[in-house]
């Protein structure tokens, strides 16, 4: 025993500190090989931040010059004019029959691939402004109704358990259409599953 004492105090000191300065070096040697997690996760939440603050920081004065107020209003153009466009479409085919037979012959030499890259175009806009107004209505919604997944739809005497069969609490009430239809009367009169 004294001599195995002997060489491991020799190898890493006494008291603890040798003990130490061995697992600061064995650190070291791993951190080589795979990163330091919470080092990593300190530094990514330093860049989130940074980067949120330099965003916060170009929207924190309301921009309300002449040039600003004219990119709003023809931000909000695209969606009327196509509506009005269309409906235009129909005027001018009830109005000049022939004049529109010629516009229509010359958009039918409109190449393919043109009119994809132009849907694209089309998808792209409005897609980017549905997707900007669902994430803006939903976490609205979600801190209105006090979190997500709150529909309103529920059964009143519908348990709270989420653990509870999606019919449970359809089984447990009363509602019109047991009393309004015989076979699913019969059905949960018998103790079974009205729907096959």
């Amino acid at each position: 025993m004294g001599l195995i004492r002997l060489i491991l105090t020799g190898l890493f000191g006494g008291g603890g500190a040798g003990a130490r300065a061995a697992a600061g070096a064995v650190r070291e040697v791993a951190e080589v090989f795979t990163p330091n997690a919470t080092a990593a996760a300190a530094q990514a939440h330093e860049a989130r931040g940074a980067a949120l603050a330099q965003h916060g920081a170009e929207f924190a004065h309301a921009r309300t010059g002449r040039f600003d107020r004219m990119v709003d209003g023809l931000n909000r153009l695209p969606r009327p004019a196509m509506a009005l466009g269309t409906l235009g479409l129909f005027v001018y085919a009830m109005a000049d029959p022939a004049g529109f037979g010629t516009r229509m012959e010359g958009l039918a030499t409109v190449p393919e691939p043109l009119w994809w890259l132009r849907g694209a175009g089309v998808a792209f806009y409005f897609g980017a402004r549905e997707l900007y107004h669902r994430r803006c209505s939903g976490s609205a919604a979600a801190a209105r109704h006090g979190g997500a997944g709150t529909d309103g739809g529920t059964d009143a005497g519908a348990p709270e358990d989420s653990e509870a069969p999606p019919f449970a609490s359809r089984r447990a009430t009363t509602g019109p259409a047991r009393a309004t239809n015989p076979a699913l009367a019969e059905g949960w009169q018998e103790g079974g599953n009205p729907w096959p």
